[in-house]
């Protein structure tokens, strides 16, 4: 998606620009995502951390003192079904999380961290750590401007959540 396409339908000149910038606001929010891995992965390898991808490792960080099953984690949005359980399969077998069936439900498996996974996390927290205290002691980002962008992101995920709930 190129926010630099013109919009097919012919819209007044401020909701063009509005849709400029939406557009815009989508290929940045891609990007970031992208981004965001890429870091990650290049922390891995100044590390020599060969055995996690950065998605795995966003896996840890996610599950982090909590038990919780593939189920769980895909509800909080943090990963697609069949993507999280071939994950979660891969982080069980490199010794990152361990398992257990439900009593309940024999198809149910929750996980938790072993130790190497809680070192894995601690990693990841302190690189975020170290960006979040560059932000700030560079002056990129304050918390008031930190707020405003996760409120209006916050904003359009509930935007984009009743689009897919409530469309017939």
């Amino acid at each position: 998606m190129n926010a630099r396409t013109p919009v097919d339908s012919p819209l007044p000149a401020r909701d063009a620009a509005f849709m400029r910038s939406y557009l815009d606001a989508l290929t940045l929010v891609e990007r970031l995502h992208r981004l965001l891995l890429d870091v990650i992965k290049d922390e891995f390898e100044r590390l020599h951390i060969l055995d996690v991808n950065p998605v795995q490792a966003l896996l840890i960080f996610h599950v982090a003192d909590h038990e919780v099953t593939a189920g769980e984690l895909k509800t909080r949005g943090y990963y697609q079904g069949s993507n999280v359980s071939y994950n979660l399969k891969k982080l069980v077998e490199l010794g990152y999380l361990h398992h257990q069936r439900s009593e309940i439900d024999r198809r149910s498996v929750r996980v938790r961290l072993t130790d190497k996974g809680r070192k894995l996390r601690e990693v990841v927290a302190r690189l975020f750590a170290t960006h979040a205290e560059g932000l700030t002691s560079r002056a990129i980002l304050d918390a008031d401007a930190m707020d405003e962008i996760t409120r209006a992101l916050r904003r359009m995920e509930r935007y984009w959540t009743d689009q897919i709930r409530y469309i017939y």
